[in-house]
């Protein structure tokens, strides 16, 4: 599996942006898409996932009413549509794949197999 992150960019503090993935390669099956991101000198940190069965979704509290995912299953894309970007929003952003997952997608990093080059996001202020 190929994950292709795109859509980065420097923005001001309140301006918006979209994050796309695509997922290639053996993608059959159920799997979870899941976005993470990592500050200079941070850990990368779990931000938001969409089931792969109904849509529903999980974000860490500090994007939530912000950001949105969403995923286009039969083409195998996942969005992450980012409104209000704040400073501390900076960081590179990565797209995860999981296998065999139905529901969300796990939290932890350490829980995925694939993952995309990472696209840089900059919130100036």
């Amino acid at each position: 599996v190929q994950l292709q992150a795109s859509g980065g960019g420097l923005v001001q503090a309140g301006g918006s942006l979209r994050l796309s993935c695509a997922a290639t390669g053996r993608t059959a099956g159920t799997y979870a898409l899941s976005w993470f991101r990592q500050a200079p000198g941070k850990e990368r940190e779990f931000v938001a996932t969409i089931s792969w069965s109904d849509g529903t979704t999980d974000y860490v509290d500090s994007v939530k009413g912000r950001f949105t995912i969403s995923r286009d299953n039969p083409e195998n894309w996942v969005y992450l549509q980012m409104n209000n970007l704040k400073p501390e929003d900076t960081a590179v952003y990565y797209c995860a794949y999981e296998r065999g997952i139905r529901g969300l997608g796990p939290r932890r990093s350490d829980e995925y197999d694939y993952w995309g080059q990472g696209t840089q996001v900059t919130v100036s202020s």
